[in-house]
């Protein structure tokens, strides 16, 4: 390979340095957002859980007005039922009686479920207060960290970036606008190693996206210091090692 694909092939390995510093310096930073996001989801979560409490409450307090409203009604129907003046107006009282004593009987075991409930959700909700307790304490620890990790990644990624403006120097404008464009598609992967494969008949591939390349295009490769694209994936294609003859 000519100035241009060799300077092209070393650019490429400094590229390739740089993006794995800006990585690392994104994954620390990003495991601060993620237990961040955490604590928020268990807040949210909790305070669903105080709503649902609330209206447990709500519902329990009706519960309980309309039990102590049939409490007075049962004692209204007592007393009828010692000046009732005949056996049929006794026997609708005491109709009245019982029915409302086993609508206050279902209204009682109504309360104690919803009591149940609440007690089950604010031991919940206790829970969840204790991890979100426990989740900041981490999250400070992890910014901390965070903070250290990320001065020494900042650091190396300024040193690999002038590594990268020198690599660059060497680099003639197009060819380097076109690896530039290429890079940002392939996530930094502008190039491709062409792959030969052996048989009855010599047939080539692109290492970037594994689509066949004519011999045509490596023949150009081995004789000429030119930029040759795979068609299918547009990355700049390479010869490697055992193509290099």
């Amino acid at each position: 390979m000519g100035s241009v694909l060799n300077g092209l092939v070393k650019l490429q390995s400094v590229e390739n340095r740089l993006r794995a510093a800006k990585s690392k310096l994104a994954r620390c930073r990003r495991n601060v957002i993620i237990q961040e996001n955490q604590i928020r989801s268990l807040q949210n979560g909790l305070e669903a859980k105080k709503e649902e409490i609330q209206l447990t409450k709500i519902q329990s307090d009706r519960l309980e007005l309309e039990l102590k409203t049939r409490d007075e009604q049962i004692s209204r129907l007592r007393a009828s039922l010692n000046t009732a003046k005949t056996n049929k107006e006794y026997a609708a009282l005491l109709t009245q009686l019982n029915t409302t004593k086993a609508d206050n009987s279902k209204n009682e075991s109504q309360i104690l479920e919803l009591l149940k409930d609440i007690e089950a959700d604010e031991a919940e909700c206790d829970k969840t207060q204790n991890q979100i307790e426990t989740q900041k304490q981490t999250l400070e620890q992890t910014r901390k960290e965070a903070e250290v990790l990320a001065t020494k990644y900042q650091a190396e990624i300024e040193e690999i970036q002038i590594e990268w403006d020198q690599a660059a120097q060497t680099v003639t404008a197009k060819p380097l606008e076109i690896f530039k464009r290429v890079a940002e598609t392939y996530d930094g992967e502008a190039l491709a190693v062409v792959e030969r494969h052996g048989g009855k008949t010599e047939t080539y591939t692109c290492g970037g996206c594994f689509m066949s390349i004519t011999a045509e295009s490596v023949n150009l490769l081995m004789t000429k210091d030119d930029i040759i694209r795979c068609p299918n994936c547009t990355r700049i294609l390479v010869l490697g090692s055992e193509n290099n003859i």
